[in-house]
């Protein structure tokens, strides 16, 4: 998507009027591994924003960043929190509506059959 698709989609990125209240107000103050781009008003810290790399959606931006964009701390994430450790997981967007759902057994997508219940399980009859 060019820049011409950003005049007339909000949705894929930033629209013309936010890149050029960007421009005008806003500080970069970071970037993610997504390559979503964080900026913080000159003028009054305490707004912020992101221009995603991408589709608008937030679950997009990391949880560090959410913290920070939310004001529940007040410098970037390589500053105010520790270092991610070995056994945590990246973020992922959601996923749903695309062709990487989590689609479980006995789902009807595919195919909807499930393994037979096992001995411990125990029906419920009405006495």
């Amino acid at each position: 998507m060019g820049l011409l698709a950003n005049i007339f989609t909000w949705w894929n990125g930033a629209g013309m009027t936010t890149r050029r209240f960007t421009k005008r107000h806003g500080r970069e103050v970071g970037r993610d591994e997504l390559g979503n781009l964080y900026y913080q008003h000159k003028d009054d810290p305490r707004r912020r924003w992101v221009i995603y790399n991408g589709p608008n959606d937030a679950s997009r931006a990391p949880p560090q960043w959410q913290s920070w964009l939310r004001g529940q701390i007040d410098d970037v994430p390589e500053k105010s929190l520790p270092p991610r450790r070995s056994f945590e997981k990246p973020a992922m967007p959601n996923l749903s509506g695309t062709g990487e759902t989590y689609r479980p057994a006995g789902s009807l997508s595919r195919g909807g059959k499930r393994a037979a219940a096992t001995g411990d399980y125990q029906a419920w009859t009405p006495e």
